[in-house]
């Protein structure tokens, strides 16, 4: 795609919102602003960077997801008569998930982030309208819905993770960021002041909750202030930092409707930090000091009584044991205690895992993520086998713009291993990107790597907020990955 086909669907991004931003201003930015320019350097959609391959073999993909179906359209793209297989149940399955956060804040519809999965299905390229049930690396196979047996040369695995709401006493459901099959999550989440973004339906409730808590604070005439509390789980997940946009979101909206000072928010994290970069962490604290947050580290969600309105944490620490005279030092001691947290408002970040057919297969690991060398890309165990996107167990990886580069570094690969190489080509090096909505207007684009430093991709102090950061998430992100990426050229 060229630079003016992808600055055309920016704008029409920017017709959809015209009390956000004009047209005329956008183009007038967007052609005027240097830094703008780079923006959209880095979002034309290119060839494919792989020579084109005469390979033969058969290429399963279990999982028609971003990740899936990037990795089959450039794969498609790059091999002369290419085999390939995807195998995906959910038709929308191609959705844009980083969208569900500008949905629950009011700024995007839903109808906008829908994709359907037979729209990007790439051409030639066969789809299995079913479900994995059974992995058989040994014997180079899968069963589908539990009778189908497809058998593979190459497989790739990017079958993404799941919602584990019922992990958290109170609640129910094992769902998908689609949320099909999810009557059971919704019977408390997207009511009586419980909401989740991370489900397109729960995305869509929590405006509604968001707005039900303005009404309410409105209304408000006691001393003490209303309370929004925001979760973040034990387990690795999906987008890091959604936990704290909502946060931020919510805040911009309750300024809006000039009730903050009626409403306390308070973040409770299971960690004892709020980001993985130092310089990130450090930038965020100071944002929370300046907008009146609180927060509580080493607080894990374990239940929620949404009748009562009041949330259990386990609030865990270590404090120094006995004398170990063998050791000639003192042990740790894991303590915690239970502490209930009253509510009016609770955004739920879920723990996540594997699908079960993952973690309880040889595919898989001990801790359900598929094993894989973290530059490669490629199975510890099983060399036809390549792993990509929220599934694969690397450091830091479970967002779009990790997707992004893997993609590309499994197609390299997995042609070089079909062609006979003993070297693999491409290497993975971490990169990450969490544009950290901070307000409605600003973002900070959080970038970086496995060295846990910033890497970002302008030269800009990458711990400010800016504008031109909303720009690029709000109008720039969802053209280059809708139709870059499931293209397989971006």
């Amino acid at each position: 795609m060229k630079k003016s086909e992808i600055l055309e669907e920016i704008l029409a991004e920017v017709d959809k919102h015209p009390e956000i931003m004009s047209r005329r201003d956008a183009m007038k930015y967007l052609t005027m602003s240097p830094l703008a320019a780079s923006i959209l350097a880095s979002a034309t959609v290119g060839t494919s960077t792989v020579s084109a391959s005469n390979v033969k073999g058969k290429i399963l993909i279990v999982g028609g997801g971003l990740s899936g179906m990037s990795t089959a359209a450039r794969l498609n793209n790059t091999i002369s008569d290419a085999d390939i297989t995807v195998i995906e149940p959910d038709p929308l399955s191609c959705s844009y998930q980083p969208g569900q956060t500008l949905v629950a804040a009011g700024i995007w519809d839903r109808s906008e982030i829908v994709y359907k999965r037979d729209d990007k299905l790439p051409d030639g390229v066969e789809l299995i309208k079913g479900s994995v049930t059974a992995f058989d690396p040994d014997n180079n196979s899968v069963t589908v819905d539990g009778s189908k047996e497809i058998s593979y040369d190459q497989i790739i695995i990017a079958t993404g993770l799941v919602l584990n709401y019922a992990a958290i006493d109170g609640l129910d459901g094992v769902i998908t960021s689609a949320g099909k099959d999810n009557a059971a999550t919704r019977v408390k989440i997207g009511k009586n002041g419980v909401h989740s973004i991370y489900f397109q339906d729960g995305a869509e409730d929590t405006y509604k909750g968001i707005q039900e808590l303005i009404a309410k604070a409105k209304a408000h005439t006691g001393p003490e202030k209303l309370q929004a509390v925001f979760t973040h789980p034990n387990t690795p997940i999906k987008c890091g930092g959604a936990p704290k946009k909502i946060m931020y979101l919510t805040n911009a909206r309750l300024e809006e409707a000039g009730v903050r000072d009626k409403v306390e928010l308070t973040f409770y994290p299971n960690g004892g930090k709020m980001f993985g970069v130092p310089e990130y962490h450090e930038a965020i604290v100071e944002q929370y000091k300046e907008r009146g947050f609180k927060w509580h580290y080493a607080h894990n969600l374990t239940k929620i009584d949404t009748d009562a309105k009041i949330a259990t944490f386990n609030h865990h620490w270590k404090e120094k044991g006995a004398w170990d005279e063998d050791l000639e030092e003192y042990g740790i001691e894991l303590k915690s205690e239970p502490v209930e947290v009253k509510y009016d408002f609770i955004h739920i970040t879920p723990p996540m895992k594997a699908p079960d057919v993952v973690a309880q297969s040889k595919i898989g690991s001990s801790k359900g993520w598929v094993p894989v060398t973290k530059e490669t890309l490629q199975h510890v165990k099983y060399k036809n086998a390549w792993c990509l996107g929220d599934v694969a167990a690397v450091p830091m990886g479970k967002t779009g713009g990790s997707a992004r580069k893997q993609y590309r570094v499994v197609v390299d690969n997995v042609i070089a291993s079909m062609e006979g190489k003993t070297t693999l080509p491409a290497k993975y090096h971490g990169y990450t990107v969490c544009p950290l909505i901070t307000s409605i207007g600003t973002v900070m684009l959080a970038e970086f790597n496995w060295t846990k430093k910033p890497t970002p991709f302008v030269p800009l102090d990458p711990t400010q907020e800016r504008w031109i950061w909303w720009l690029l998430k709000v109008y720039a992100l969802k053209p280059m990955t809708v139709i870059g990426m499931l293209s397989g050229k971006a």
